[in-house]
């Protein structure tokens, strides 16, 4: 039985002794004991014989790497909180990092101002719930299908919570702008999920008329309509004990919403043009650009189907928000569009680089693909110039667009103050949101300088 200090215990676990050396001077806080292991060996031991609060390890060490250790290291002390680093972590170690009960996962880049934040949140959790157990499931190896690119830590997080969610049958409510990659998150939480050896099936809500989606989605019998030559399944019948992926859930109408809302009660449907009642085993994952509360209030969406799609939200944030993604994007894209087409290499240039980040990209990875596509078709050389990028306009915002917005903000506004006052703090606190609390970049956003910025929010 571990012993139990009167402070809590960090150990390091890194083979490069200058990083432990840094952390250790970076993390010394009073009540709080360090301990340092260059191998994942000696590391278990130091857990087996002391009380851990939490572990920072690397990914890559010997004789097994960290992902191993976080396995063991919980096996050994379920309470111990364990944080994993790694110098690029893929799509598939994050998840399935998270899956086995780590933590978290960082970048060793960005250590630096990420590290001690994160220490901090985690040995507060473990003085929030001292006593609590924490189960840990060891689930199987995914084979690593799924191809999401990005090293924001916005996205990581997506990473993280896909690998939480995958695990249990809940609904889960994809978010996002056109062309964020929904459809990409739902296959992840599929093929992390214990239903990856049955299908997923895709329905567009959106792209199929009110008249052929109910049968569409449950299936016909023969002669139930015109058309109908004979008796056909349904998707939810197709998808029985796998995933059904009902994308733009928010443009489906509001007489198919009520029958969606019964099979997710109680799984059980009809087939059009049937009496009988079918049951089936199906985790439903829906995706939407709209926003659906707002949708709920105009009538357009019922409101007890949202709560009920609702229940896990994973939000993807748009391409603009996380502008440290756009070179690994458009490089995996090059590569591929280039080896697809049996073309010579094309490499991007750093001017290229920087206008493709300046962009805003209103049609986020989609948007991103598509131009270097079209890059490649015209380039004329093996690197990518400024020249050579063609970036579409951002549509203009018509008079009745921005007639709508003031008449929406005018409606929301408290009835207290001066309207304008309320808006110009509202709009600076929103540009501070999407600047990741940078006021420089919330300032730029707003065109205006920083200095003012700061009036305005000391305000």
């Amino acid at each position: 039985m571990p012993e139990a200090p009167a402070e809590d215990t960090l150990l390091l676990v890194d083979p490069d002794l200058d990083f432990l050396e840094w952390a250790t001077k970076h993390l010394a806080a009073k009540d709080l004991r360090i301990l340092r292991c260059d191998n994942a060996a000696n590391a278990l031991k130091v857990i087996e014989k002391t009380d851990v609060a939490v572990v920072v390890a690397a990914m890559e060490m010997e004789p097994f790497d960290g992902m191993e250790l976080l396995g063991r290291a919980l096996q050994q002390s379920p309470q111990t909180l364990v944080i994993l680093t790694a110098g690029f972590p893929t799509t598939g170690q994050i998840i399935e990092a998270t899956q086995r009960g780590a933590h978290d996962v960082l970048r060793k880049e960005s250590l630096a101002f990420e590290l001690r934040p994160v220490v901090e949140s985690a040995l507060q959790t473990q003085e929030d719930r001292r006593s609590a157990d924490r189960p840990v499931a060891e689930l199987p190896k995914n084979d690593g299908r799924v191809k999401m690119i990005g090293v924001s830590r916005a996205l990581q997080e997506v990473f993280k919570l896909v690998g939480r969610v995958a695990r249990s049958d809940a609904p889960v409510l994809i978010a996002g702008e056109s062309g964020t990659g929904k459809e990409l998150v739902a296959k992840a939480v599929h093929e992390y999920s214990p239903r990856r050896q049955k299908e997923m099936i895709t329905i567009n809500c959106g792209a199929i008329p009110e008249n052929l989606l109910e049968s569409e989605l449950f299936g016909h019998e023969k002669g139930s309509f015109t058309g109908a030559i004979a008796r056909r399944a349904g998707r939810f019948e197709q998808a029985d004990g796998g995933t059904l992926f009902l994308d733009e859930i928010g443009d489906m109408p509001l007489s198919i919403q009520v029958k969606l809302l019964r099979v997710l009660q109680d799984g059980s449907f009809s087939r059009v043009g049937s009496n009988e009642t079918i049951t089936t085993d199906v985790r439903i994952i829906a995706a939407t650009h709209k926003n659906l509360s707002e949708e709920v209030a105009a009538g357009r969406f019922r409101e007890d189907l949202y709560y009920r799609l609702n229940v896990v939200e994973i939000r993807i944030p748009p391409l603009r928000e996380r502008v440290e993604d756009i070179p690994l994007l458009a490089e995996f894209f090059l590569q591929r569009i280039t080896r697809k087409n049996g073309m010579a290499r094309i490499r991007l240039s750093a001017e290229a680089v920087n206008v493709l980040q300046s962009h805003t990209w209103p049609g986020n990875v989609r948007e991103l693909e598509n131009t270097i596509a079209r890059a490649c078709a015209l380039a004329s050389s093996s690197i990518l110039l400024p020249s050579d990028i063609p970036l579409a306009s951002a549509p203009a915002k018509s008079p009745a667009m921005v007639s709508q917005a003031i008449d929406h903000l005018i409606n929301v506004a408290p009835t207290d103050g001066s309207l304008l006052d309320w808006i110009a703090r509202e709009t600076a606190g929103r540009a501070l949101d999407l600047g990741a609390g940078d006021i420089k970049e919330a300032a730029a956003m707003l065109r205006i300088p920083a200095a003012e910025l700061r009036k305005l929010l000391a305000r």
